[in-house]
């Protein structure tokens, strides 16, 4: 068939898809807006009521104690083989195991992990990254070096740069976002997944179409559309909004102590510490609308009965793009959105039963 009849042909599809993206950002922009006037309203309430911390965070000049504890690992960096970026990453049990990677979330960094490093590391060689962009990992500014192909090239290269050929893989939240299309794309490099607190981002698109509640549960995801505003939002009153997300008695982690907190603070305080993290989320949108993917990795899937962020409905709407049996999924009772801090001893149960074989 001649070239001009196949683009004619075309022609009607490209311009429908091309209107769909336009629609689709008006109202992403609209959104956003409506976001920041929120959020503004409430940083402006914490700079009021704390008016000796400020309108900007505080750069905190020493890390915490607990970053630096060494019954949690050594502490390593990889230099990526796509990319030439360098990844901080915390290490442990090398030579016990199989390869467990942990794919941490926001705003969090390998810290999340330190539960569940002490409780594998006797069996597995435990590696926890500091995923691009954030804690010591470089931290490129441009918003186009976090887009989801590289951060999966990431993922790649560090099984590899390790020496392995497939892991385990443990991710939460935005980790887990990865995780998930890193299973698709890579799926001999995933012996198994074990996944928290997240959908596969077309489900994540298809259900929240059909349930417009879920768009309101993640409102922040409009808000870090804009550019540099969020940043400065995030900072007002040295990080209360971040402070509020992380100690909030109901939302929040449970009995996080305060140089835990710090823990987490510490590189976001820092000049630039919050775009890097940030760019993830201006990424989100740029391949919209996704296409459904069949899901086949044996997967361990927990979520929160009351995570403030995710509706239940997405664990039914996930489990409907399994294969038949690749899929355990469990809701835990009155539990949030940060389980590997929050409920670590019940995380830890279901995976040594979903992993018993392989250690055999």
């Amino acid at each position: 068939m001649p070239e001009l009849v196949v683009t004619a042909l075309l022609a009607p599809s490209r311009l429908t898809l091309k209107l769909l993206r336009a629609f689709m950002w008006s109202l992403v922009f609209s959104a956003a807006l409506v976001a920041a006037a929120v959020y503004g309203c409430i940083a402006l309430t914490h700079v009021l009521c704390r008016p000796r911390r400020g309108c900007c965070g505080r750069p905190r000049r020493t890390p915490p104690a607990c970053l630096n504890d060494p019954t949690l690992g050594e502490h390593c960096f990889l230099t990526l083989k796509s990319s030439g970026v360098h990844l901080h990453y915390v290490s442990a049990g090398r030579g016990n195991g199989p390869l467990m990677l942990f794919l941490h979330g926001f705003p969090e960094n390998w810290f999340s992990w330190r539960y569940q490093i002490r409780e594998f590391q006797s069996h597995f060689h435990v590696v926890a990254v500091d995923l691009r962009g954030y804690g010591s990992s470089d931290a490129p500014s441009d918003m186009d070096c976090y887009t989801i192909d590289l951060l999966m090239a990431d993922i790649q290269d560090v099984i590899l740069g390790l020496g392995y050929s497939k892991c385990i893989l443990v991710a939460h939240d935005w980790g887990a976002l990865l995780a998930w299309n890193f299973s698709i794309y890579y799926p001999s490099l995933v012996e198994r997944m074990v996944v928290v607190s997240a959908a596969p981002m077309s489900v994540y698109q298809d259900y929240s179409m059909r349930h417009i509640s879920q768009f309101f549960r993640s409102n922040y995801v409009f808000l870090f559309q804009l550019p540099w505003l969020p940043e400065k939002l995030l900072s007002m009153s040295d990080f209360q909004i971040l402070k509020t997300t992380l100690t909030h008695r109901k939302r929040g982690i449970p009995h996080l102590t305060p140089n835990e907190l710090e823990a987490f603070l510490y590189d976001f305080s820092q000049p630039g510490g919050l775009t890097g993290p940030l760019n993830y989320y201006r990424n989100l949108f740029r391949n919209f609308p996704l296409e459904p993917q069949e899901l086949a990795t044996r997967t361990l899937l927990l979520w929160g009965e009351k995570d403030p962020y995710l509706e239940q409905g997405l664990v039914g709407a996930i489990s409907s793009r399994f294969v038949p049996g690749r899929l355990e999924a469990h809701i835990l009772p009155g539990v949030g959105h940060w389980i590997p801090q929050s409920n670590a001893e019940e995380m830890h149960q279901y995976m040594w039963t979903f992993l018993q074989d392989l250690l055999n």
